[in-house]
């Protein structure tokens, strides 16, 4: 008998669709993964080769450890992260070492080794990262055997030189695309500004006072992205700037540099026409059919926005749809609106400001550009 919920073939429909989904999920994961894998497998061989055939070390374990904790731990990180777990890592061993030739192996011995790594790292001005990777090597090295020898310092220097190629090969060898980097990161954020214009647009032209406060919710969870979207590109341009192989991405990569900073603040104007446009339809203020079209038209110019810098393209169309957006308020406001339909409207302007500015017009051209749609609007209606 098929349970209240549904027929037997709608629920193996239902389990074939979902994992269907978790495969295409956990495909796009390990796509993104493989680069990061290879390269750390091609810095441990090479970290390995280095200690062990060149310097003639008998088992470098902490070569190749360091350099796949420097690979690893900086996935979608600046490169001074990087350079930051490498201090930390040869800090811990150094301190960790010295302190079992002088006091030997131990509960207490493991406790100091740490304290002691983690005020060495700090008076050294480390960041969190150096003190809190200098405390966990500490453990390390005070769980292992001592070092043989006179030279306890020589497991430092392996991991100096294993972390050194985990970074030269990070940035060097096999560097991920800086370009690929920017458009993931970038088009999260466009297409959430896009989606939230246009959810607006729909709930004022509706009537839809909930669409609204949707809209205005999903703008506001979106800061992660925005914020994960400046840091990829600080680590996009490191890559495209110390990766020979890589140098040919930096023309295209400028704007989505320059454009950036515009996109943050269109991201925040849009947050504000949202909550206006709640207010709006709270209000019951007039609507006229101009505002739901403006905001469609901004929304139109941020999908252009998020298309023409995926080519590297020149952004013509974004700037088109921009003025029209533009030009559009302007009839609006003319046409009669509410308190806050008239910030919505001026929220508009700003917005088809911000992404002019993103196209890499300055401040002067793109303002220009925005009353000249407004002035062209008004000549229009007439």
């Amino acid at each position: 008998m098929p349970g209240a919920g549904g027929t037997p073939g709608s629920d193996a429909d239902d389990v074939l669709r979902r994992w269907h989904a978790t495969l295409a999920q956990r495909w796009v994961r390990l796509r993104a993964t493989f680069l990061v894998a290879v390269q750390a497998g091609l810095a441990a061989a090479i970290a390995w080769f280095a200690v062990h055939d060149l310097l003639g070390h008998p088992r470098p374990f902490f070569a190749p450890i360091a350099a796949v904790i420097v690979l690893g731990a900086s996935v979608g990180q600046r490169l001074r992260r990087a350079v930051e777990l490498l201090v930390g890592v040869a800090l811990g061993i150094l301190v960790g070492d010295a302190l079992i030739v002088l006091i030997g192996s131990g509960a207490w011995q493991v406790g100091l080794s740490v304290t002691a790594a983690m005020l060495a790292a700090t008076f050294l001005g480390g960041g969190p990262v150096v003190v809190v990777q200098a405390a966990s090597t500490g453990v390390l090295i005070a769980t292992l055997a001592a070092p043989t020898g006179d030279f306890f310092y020589s497991r430092f220097f392996e991991a100096l030189i294993g972390g050194g190629i985990g970074v030269l090969v990070m940035a060097l060898l096999l560097p991920v695309n800086p370009f690929t980097l920017a458009e993931r990161a970038a088009g999260p954020v466009l297409s959430l500004l896009a989606g939230g214009l246009r959810d607006c647009a729909a709930a004022l032209a509706d009537g839809d006072r909930q669409l609204a406060s949707d809209a205005l919710a999903r703008l506001r969870a979106g800061e992660a992205d925005v914020d994960h979207l400046e840091e990829t590109l600080g680590a996009a341009w490191e890559v495209s700037t110390m990766a020979p192989v890589r140098w040919k991405t930096r023309a295209p990569l400028t704007q989505y540099v320059d454009a950036q900073v515009h996109v943050d603040r269109a991201v925040g104007n849009a947050r504000g026409l949202a909550r206006r446009a709640v207010s709006a339809l709270t209000d019951a203020e007039p609507v006229p059919a101009e505002l739901p079209d403006a905001i469609r038209a901004l929304a139109d110019a941020v999908v252009a926005l998020r298309d023409e810098l995926s080519a590297g393209a020149e952004p013509v169309r974004t700037r088109e749809r921009a003025r029209a957006a533009a030009g559009r308020a302007g009839a609006a406001h003319r046409a009669g609106t509410g308190f806050s339909g008239a910030v919505v409207v001026a929220q508009v302007r700003a917005i088809a400001t911000d992404l002019l500015r993103a196209t890499g017009l300055e401040q002067a051209a793109a303002e220009s550009a925005v009353r000249h749609a407004v002035g062209d609007s008004e000549t229009g209606s007439r």
